[in-house]
C-alpha cells in the first residue's frame, strides 16, 4: 500500500530517490498508520456499542473530534488523505458494475425512483439556499454592528 502510493505521488522513477531518503517513507507510513488506526477504533467502537451506526461514521467522528480539539493537525494526515481522495472514485467502478447487473430489477422501479429523486434533490437544493441566505444575513447583521 504505502509503494503505490509512493509510486502515485511521486512516479515510479523517484521511488529510489525516495529510498535513499528514510523520512520521506516515514511520513506517509505514519500518515497511513493514523488514519487506519482511527479507522480501527471505529470497528472497535462499532463492536462495543449497541447502535446501528456504520464503524466508518464512528472513525469519522473521531476524526473530526481530534481535528477539532487540536489534537491532530491537518498536515499529519494531508498527503495520504490526498491519495484517497484522489482515488476515491476508481472505488466506484465495481459498485456501479454490480448495478449494470441488476437493470432488470430496477426497471420495475425506474418511475418512483425519478420522481423520489427530482423532488429530493430540489428539496436539498431549496434548504441548502435557505440555510446559505441566513447565514449572510447573520454575518452581515454581525459585521454592520462592528
Amino acid at each position: 500500500m504505502l509503494i503505490f502510493i509512493l509510486s502515485y505521488k511521486f512516479g515510479s522513477d523517484r521511488i529510489e530517490a525516495l529510498n535513499t531518503k528514510g523520512e520521506d517513507i516515514m511520513k506517509y507510513l505514519k500518515e497511513v498508520t493514523i488514519i487506519f488506526g482511527i479507522t480501527m477504533l471505529g470497528e472497535f467502537l462499532n463492536y462495543l456499542l449497541p447502535f446501528p451506526v456504520p464503524s466508518g461514521v464512528y472513525g469519522l467522528f473521531i476524526l473530526l473530534l481530534l481535528l477539532c480539539t487540536g489534537a491532530l493537525h491537518t498536515e499529519d494526515v494531508a498527503e495520504v488523505g490526498d491519495f484517497f481522495l484522489d482515488t476515491m472514485p476508481i472505488m466506484f467502478i465495481p459498485a456501479g458494475g454490480g448495478l449494470l447487473d441488476s437493470v432488470q430489477e430496477g426497471e420495475a422501479i425506474l418511475v418512483p425512483l425519478t420522481v423520489i429523486t427530482v423532488i429530493s434533490t430540489v428539496f436539498v437544493m431549496v434548504a441548502t439556499g435557505c440555510v446559505a441566505q441566513s447565514i449572510i444575513r447573520r454575518k452581515n447583521k454581525g459585521g454592520a454592528k462592528a
